[in-house]
Parts: C-alpha cells; sequence; structure tokens
C-alpha cells in the first residue's frame, strides 16, 4: 500500500509545534516593511481592480547601456557587437510600464511630535513600498532612481526595495537623485519637501527634460502644520543643524505659517511646469488613505 503523500514528505511525523516554528521563521526572512506594505496594498486593492496591462504599443523604442540588475537574455547582441558596450533593447510598452522611485530618507524625516504618529520616513517607506507592491502587481517595473536597483519586476524586486529602505541617510536634507532616470518613464518622490529648494528644481527639471511624469507626495507631521507652540520652546534642526530657543512660541506662528505657504505655492509652481502631479500627506492620517490617493495619482500619469 502506497503512503499518502504527506507521509512520503516527513510532513506527518512533525509536531504542530515545530510546524509552526518553521512557518514562523520562513516569515521572518522578509523585512517587517515589506509585510506591512503588502498588507497595505492588499487593503486598497479590495476595492480595486488591479490587473496587468499590455501598455501602448509593442514597437521599437530605443536602445541603452545595459544597467546593474538586467539579464543576459535582454541584451540586444547584433547592436552590442558594433562597439564594446552592450545594449539593451526597449520598447515602448516596457517604457510606459517603468516607474522610478526616490524616497527622502535625511534627518529631517525622522521626526514625530507625538510617540503615537509615525516618524515622516517611516510613513514614506510604507506608502512608497506599498505602492511598489501594487504596481508590481499590475505588471510594471519598479525600481529606485540614481542605478542603485534598476527597474524590475517580482517579488524579489520588492525585497530588495525593503532592504534598500533600512538604510539611513546622516544628511539633514536629503537631496532628490535623479540620475539613471529612463526617459518617458514616470516616477514618484516622497520627502518633506523642506530642505533647500534648489536640489529639487534641478531634479526635476532633469526629469521633465527627459520626459518624465510623475507624483511629488509630501509627507509632514501634523505639528509641522498647525505649529501648535506656545510659552518657552526649543526648537532643534535635523541633526547638528540651527537651534532656537524662544520664550514665546506663539509669536513666530504667523511667520512659520506664512513660509510653508510659499513652500507649498513654489512646489505647485514646480510641479506645474514639469507636468507632475503634488500630493500632501499627513502622519496622523491614515496610511490607508495615503496609498489610494497615491494609487490614483499615479494611474492619471499612465
Amino acid at each position: 500500500m502506497s503512503q499518502p503523500a504527506s507521509s512520503r514528505n516527513g510532513i506527518a511525523d512533525i509536531p504542530a509545534g515545530q510546524l509552526r516554528t518553521r512557518a514562523e521563521e520562513a516569515a521572518s526572512v522578509l523585512p517587517p516593511l515589506l509585510v506591512q506594505a503588502q498588507q497595505l496594498a492588499g487593503a486598497v486593492l479590495l476595492g480595486e481592480h488591479g490587473r496587468r496591462r499590455s501598455g501602448v504599443g509593442d514597437d521599437f523604442w530605443q536602445y541603452r547601456p545595459v544597467q546593474q540588475g538586467d539579464s543576459r537574455r535582454m541584451i540586444d547582441h547584433r547592436r552590442s557587437a558594433r562597439g564594446d558596450q552592450q545594449f539593451v533593447r526597449e520598447r515602448e510598452w516596457q517604457i510606459a510600464q517603468t516607474v522610478h522611485l526616490w524616497v527622502d530618507q535625511g534627518q529631517s524625516m525622522r521626526f514625530a511630535s507625538d510617540t503615537n504618529l509615525p516618524r515622516k520616513i517611516d510613513r514614506a517607506r510604507l506608502l512608497s513600498l506599498a505602492a511598489a507592491v501594487l504596481m508590481i502587481r499590475g505588471g510594471e517595473r519598479v525600481g529606485l532612481t540614481g542605478g542603485q536597483l534598476p527597474p524590475r519586476s517580482g517579488n524579489m524586486q520588492l525585497l530588495r526595495m525593503a532592504q534598500h529602505f533600512t538604510d539611513d541617510d546622516d544628511t539633514p536634507y536629503a537631496p532628490p537623485e535623479h540620475r539613471a532616470l529612463i526617459p518617458h518613464a514616470r516616477a514618484l518622490f516622497v520627502s518633506d519637501f523642506l530642505g533647500p529648494f534648489e536640489e529639487l528644481e534641478i531634479a526635476l527639471t532633469k526629469a521633465a527634460d527627459r520626459g518624465l511624469r510623475g507624483v511629488l507626495l509630501q509627507v509632514l507631521d501634523p505639528s509641522e502644520e498647525q505649529f501648535p507652540f506656545a510659552g518657552r520652546t526649543r526648537f532643534e534642526g535635523p541633526g547638528n543643524g540651527v537651534t532656537h530657543e524662544t520664550l514665546k512660541a506663539s509669536a513666530l506662528r504667523d511667520r512659520y505659517l506664512e513660509r510653508l505657504a510659499e513652500r507649498r505655492d513654489a512646489l505647485e509652481r514646480l510641479c506645474r511646469a514639469a507636468g507632475w502631479t503634488l500630493g500632501l500627506h499627513h502622519t496622523g492620517d491614515s496610511a490607508q488613505s495615503g496609498l489610494l490617493w497615491l494609487y490614483h495619482a499615479l494611474e492619471r500619469r499612465q
């Protein structure tokens, strides 16, 4: 008499407690951030139609040099044989389904005004990775700006991105990375955008010159919008930045809110000029509402 499959594989002989332990060990391989992002993406997809897109065509678009992360089967050997450099042949549908991500991991993003609120950087990472989950499930290729992680599809790419998001940047205000952008693709930049404006202006201008369209998502702590400070208060900049102490913080409120409004207006003008979409998310709001807005904003950029 033949044995049951489970017995032949040795599963039936393993106690339930050990099976549970093995399952927990397998699950622990995934970074907690990726698990949260997958759960958040799953909640958003409950009311949406996640589907694989066929793209806008299968016509030849361009040759580009091989990048880190490209497989050997992507190389066009006929074009590469003309010189010493290897090239990849890209088609129009591949460009339409390529998305670059940049997430500000600088020190200014590590702020939270209350222990019950997530840090700006934690919410930015979660929303960005959850958006990547949705896009990859829709058949798109997602990667990071700067060439560190070229756009690819698949769960392994999500794991690489989650691991990258564990690296903090010691820069007080991290400048947007705009290298290695594929022309006519899409992009998502996530930051508080409170740092030097010139760096952002350069990045978005270069992206627009290469035909990229995308979304700027500004992530702020509620206190950065409301300025609820009064009395004696000490303000500290990110890292070893400027420190300012005042006995009457409420006197600074109007000027601060005026400067914040000026920055928002500048962001809106920059996005209009580049053909991008500007969004605002507060860490006090639900991550699901933020991802839902982001999901539709990226869809409009398609």
